[in-house]
């Protein structure tokens, strides 16, 4: 930062003033600022610099003045009021002061000196009602307001700003900054604090997107709800300040109601009127917890700070809870429900967790950090009893109920993910309680800023706080309180943000968990909830019985998993696969299946497409089953325990292929021998997603199929043979033959195995089998592959090519069968080729002017096998091409080729025949021959009906082609001529075309 220069003081009473310098710097010069603050009860009220910055924030010639009188006290003389001096003064002095001060600044002060002397010589003037003179530095009455400066006009337009610039640029993280200026100032209790969020509510509420979203039923961005999110936060705070006076409440209620009560006032749960009201509500458990969500008001980002303001901290016991650690009472019996203390004589506090939390935050915010860790221990010791007392209630029920296997909505507003986020302020308060650094207790520094940088070392168990059993610290509080909210049976929230907010919060909670290193005291407080947990019944996410649309704990689990496997495995595993369930993409079960007794009938069945969070969640469901299955390796009863959770609780089948990938891998590390059982386990996976997906479209399927026949070949050749046996259960025919049958049956899988002889052919005999069934199936598709798989085996062969010809009349077409003939050939099967080709021929249709058709190469093919093989093969095969094929060009392209050579010339056995060339006049080559010329004048027709001028000329050429093929007959020349004649006279109208045929035809 650039260095400042204090030059001139002047310390006069309250007011001190002064001149500031900034040297010149390369490319500007240096510059004199005059600056001036004023003073009341050690805050500063005013502020005024030459400089003309404009910011929230004072501006450097204002901070670098105060700094210099608090650093350098002594250099700067404080001289009395002004007032005072001038009470000093005669007559004479006073005229010569005000002249001297009149001289110096005459140009400025001349008019105002004129117009006061005037108003004081006249006997009615106002200013000669008021006895006494106004004094600039002698401070304010003590009756009167005193608070920091503010800019408030420098708030609404940096709000304004930033709001405008729509989330770029860095605005979230500048109104951010925003909200913990207000933090710092209600820490310091300045009251600024709730001015300068009101000013920045008013510029959110202003803001011209809300009723843009409105109108079009659209959702925020996720960042600007998170920052309504803190403004309704902050709020809270402000209103439950414990030493606001009655009159502030007041005016800050009738302020939140009137923002409330506007239309486009942001809902707490994120949703338009598009989506489904919203489950939560801060109401008490009791008669109304479970009311009818539809007929329930929307609740704002205000709707909680407006309920807060008719809290109070009037209530004594609450008063004695936080304000002394010696509150106890060892003589209290603790057997009531409400009790406030438990039976160690440790006090409780029972309110609505979220508001009692919403006072730990005030306290904490306004700069009370004992007192908001007195109450949150207080909390935490409630929940414990709670909990303990839930349990109870549970194992009693099941004594007297061992049958009915209900669940009740115990949570309708989880605490993580909650608006008003109390686990992760008792959470936070406690961790801050136990940093080394002591002096967090002065003031109070924001925990989730520090959090990011503090080693679990950091952290340690401060010695029992009076609240405290022994043995206990902040930090196994911390960690407990953490695990209590984590583990809590919740509803899931409607709407997508709220949905966001609980994977996110507890994301964050969990990765908060991850940097405390774990000893003794802390794995046996995680023992201790892990069994709470499994055994808790309906209050617990991880108990024996949930409601089917409860938030899943797959999340959690994993990390309660991994913290316990090297302590307690067993125990570990149970908490994962019982967390491994996810009801609600099950089928419901009656209320009472004992077979199934986690199988709960859901309220609203069905519903679960408002789950818009399902497939991070069914992500996380899959990452915990990878957990368990890295952590099982070696372990053949739990790899099976775990093979079964995961095809029983697991619905996607991308993510159980997923989880094949992963046991392969982990199966075959290379620095270890393969593990077998877990080979198993990931080649059962990979069977189920191919059962999964067998009659769905899945983009992934080939691949999936691929990578199942690498795992069957690394588990062994009666893998291997297993799946090609039951194929028809798990691939469609053209995958059995084209990827299964292809790939077992290659080299590199004969060598990777190590296959002797008779190994070789069973797995050829099981190749060759499920052959011959997939081309009975589908032969379209399979016939090709089963015939190749075939080759070896005579009959298999002869079995496969009878299947094709059973095929050919009914369900194969052209190209499928020209491909098996050339294939035929190709295997030297001249005869069978031929066969197949004429069968082809059949199903081919070619009009007049396909004559760039794919086919015309398999018809060419055709013809000169048909031609290679005899006279009566080629006979044969022409009344075909004729019926099939009436593109002319095509026709005289086989007319052509089959006068150039005689049919066999090379026969059977490579002898040479002496058989002559075909006549054109007679059959076969006559049939052809005409049907050729025919052609020529079909098409020829059919080009005039529609030609332009620009293709007259590829008439012509046409035509000329034409003439040729006219030629090859005996009178084809008296053919041709009448065929032009006959152009002439029908097309007469066209007469430019037929000028250009008398040309060139005459």
């Amino acid at each position: 930062m650039q260095k400042l220069n204090c030059l001139s003081f002047s310390y006069i009473g309250f007011h001190l003033s002064g001149t500031v310098t900034e040297p010149a710097i390369q490319s500007e010069p240096e510059t004199v600022c005059n600056v001036a603050i004023s003073f009341d009860r050690c805050k500063i009220t005013s502020v005024t610099c030459s400089c003309g910055n404009k910011d929230i924030f004072y501006c450097a010639h204002v901070v670098a003045l105060s700094l210099y009188r608090i650093r350098k006290p002594d250099q700067v003389k404080l001289h009395l009021p002004i007032s005072e001096t001038l009470f000093q003064m005669n007559r004479d002095q006073l005229q010569k002061f005000v002249q001297y001060l009149i001289t110096v600044h005459h140009t400025e002060v001349l008019p105002t000196a004129q117009k006061l002397a005037d108003e004081i010589l006249s006997q009615n003037s106002e200013i000669n009602q008021v006895h006494g003179a106004p004094d600039p530095t002698a401070g304010a009455s003590i009756d009167d307001e005193n608070c920091w400066h503010l800019d408030e006009e420098q708030v609404q337009e940096q709000v304004k700003l930033f709001l405008s610039q729509g989330g770029y640029h860095g605005s979230g993280k500048q109104l951010n900054l925003l909200f913990a200026k207000v933090r710092e100032m209600l820490k310091m209790r300045d009251s600024n604090g709730a001015r300068m969020l009101t000013l920045i509510t008013e510029q959110f509420m202003a803001d011209p997107r809300l009723s843009l979203w409105r109108q079009q039923g659209t959702a925020m961005t996720d960042k600007y709800r998170q920052l309504w999110d803190e403004l309704g936060a902050l709020w809270m705070c402000i209103v439950l300040n414990p030493h606001c006076k009655l009159e502030q409440k007041a005016s800050w209620l009738k302020q939140l109601k009137k923002w409330n009560s506007v239309d486009v006032c942001p809902w707490e749960d994120g949703n338009h009127s598009s989506e489904l009201p919203n489950l939560t509500n801060a109401l008490p458990q009791g008669a109304n917890a479970n009311q009818d969500s539809s007929n329930r008001p929307h609740r704002t980002v205000f709707s909680r700070a407006i309920e807060a303001c008719d809290l109070h901290w009037q209530d004594s016991h609450l008063q004695h809870i936080i304000s002394s650690d010696l509150y106890t009472n060892y003589c209290y019996h603790d057997d009531t429900e409400n009790s406030l203390f438990d039976s160690g004589g440790w006090p409780l506090w029972h309110e609505h967790v979220p508001t009692a939390c919403a006072r730990v935050d005030a306290l904490r915010s306004h700069g009370y950090p004992r007192e908001a860790l007195r109450l949150a221990i207080a909390i935490v010791n409630t929940l414990r009893r709670q909990q303990q007392k839930q349990l109870e209630i549970f194992r009693t029920q099941k004594k007297e109920l061992p049958h009915k296997s209900i669940t009740s909505i115990t949570n309708m507003e989880g605490w993580v993910g909650h608006p008003l986020d109390p686990v992760g302020t008792l959470f936070s308060s406690l961790m801050e309680a136990c940093r080394t650094d002591d002096e967090s207790f002065s003031g109070f520094s924001d925990f989730t800023e520090n959090m990011g940088h503090c080693k679990s070392l950091e952290y340690q168990h401060l010695p029992a706080h009076k609240f405290l059993e022994e043995g206990e610290s902040y930090l196994t509080l911390a960690v407990e309180v953490a695990l209590i909210g984590l583990g809590q049976q919740r509803i899931m929230p409607d709407g997508l943000y709220t949905q966001e907010k609980v994977c996110r919060n507890e994301e964050q909670l969990i990765s908060k968990l991850q940097e405390i290193e774990l000893d003794d005291t802390l794995v046996k407080i995680f023992h201790k909830q892990a069994v709470f947990l499994l055994e808790a019944g309906p209050y617990s996410g991880l108990g024996e019985i949930i409601h089917r649309e409860s938030v899943p704990m797959h999340t959690f689990a994993k990390y309660l998993f991994t913290s316990l496997l090297p302590h307690d495995a067993e125990l570990a595993y149970k908490i994962a696969l019982r967390a491994m369930r996810l009801l609600v993409l099950e089928s419901t079960a009656p209320t009472g299946d004992l077979t199934r007794p986690h199988h709960i009938a859901s309220v609203v069945p069905n519903r679960y497409p408002r789950w818009f969070t399902l497939s991070h969640i069914e992500s996380q469901q899959c990452e915990l089953a990878s957990t368990m299955l890295t952590a099982a390796k070696g372990d053949v009863r739990r790899l099976e325990t775990v093979l079964e959770s995961i095809q029983k609780n697991i619905h996607s089948s991308s993510h159980i292929f997923k989880l094949a990938q992963d046991a392969f891998k982990i199966a075959t590390l290379m620095d270890s021998l393969p593990d077998i059982t877990l080979l198993k386990v990931s080649l059962e996976l990979g069977l189920q997603v191919m059962r999964m997906t067998l009659s769905t479209l899945n983009w992934r399927r080939r691949e999936m199929v691929r990578w199942l026949v690498t795992c069957a070949t690394e588990v062994g050749v009666y893998a291997l043979d297993s799946i090609m046996q039951s194929w028809f259960t798990l691939f469609t025919p053209t995958e059995a033959t084209s990827i299964v049958a292809t790939t077992v049956m290659s080299n590199s899988t004969i060598v990777r195995l190590h296959l002797d002889c008779h190994q070789q052919e069973k797995l050829a005999s099981s190749a060759r089998t499920l052959a011959l069934q997939c081309a009975m199936k589908d032969p379209q598709n399979c016939a090709l592959s089963a015939l190749t798989l075939c080759e070896k085996d005579h009959i298999a062969f002869e079995t496969a090519y009878q299947i094709v010809l059973d095929a050919a009349t009914t369900g194969m077409s052209y190209t499928q069968l020209f491909t098996i003939a050339r294939y035929m050939e190709h295997r030297g099967y001249p005869m069978r080729a031929y066969k197949l080709a004429t069968l082809a021929m059949t199903h081919l249709n070619l009009s007049y002017n396909q004559d760039t058709h794919p086919a015309i190469n398999d018809v060419l093919w055709a013809c000169a096998l048909s031609h290679s093989l005899g006279k009566n093969e080629l006979a044969a095969i022409i009344p075909l091409v004729v019926k099939s094929v009436k593109c002319a060009t095509v026709l005289s392209d086989i007319l052509r080729r089959c006068t150039l050579t005689t049919p066999g010339m090379v026969g059977l056995h490579g002898r040479r025949n002496s058989g002559k060339l075909m006549s054109l006049d007679k059959a076969p080559l006559r049939q052809l021959l005409d049907a050729t010329i025919g052609a020529y004048i079909n098409t020829t027709h059919s080009r005039l009906t529609h030609i332009s001028p620009r293709h007259y000329s590829e008439f012509i050429e046409f035509l000329s082609k034409a003439r040729e093929t006219f030629l090859m007959a005996h009178d084809g020349h008296i053919q041709f001529t009448q065929f032009i004649d006959n152009l002439k006279q029908i097309y007469k109208g066209k007469k430019k075309l037929m000028m250009l045929v008398r040309e060139r035809f005459g």
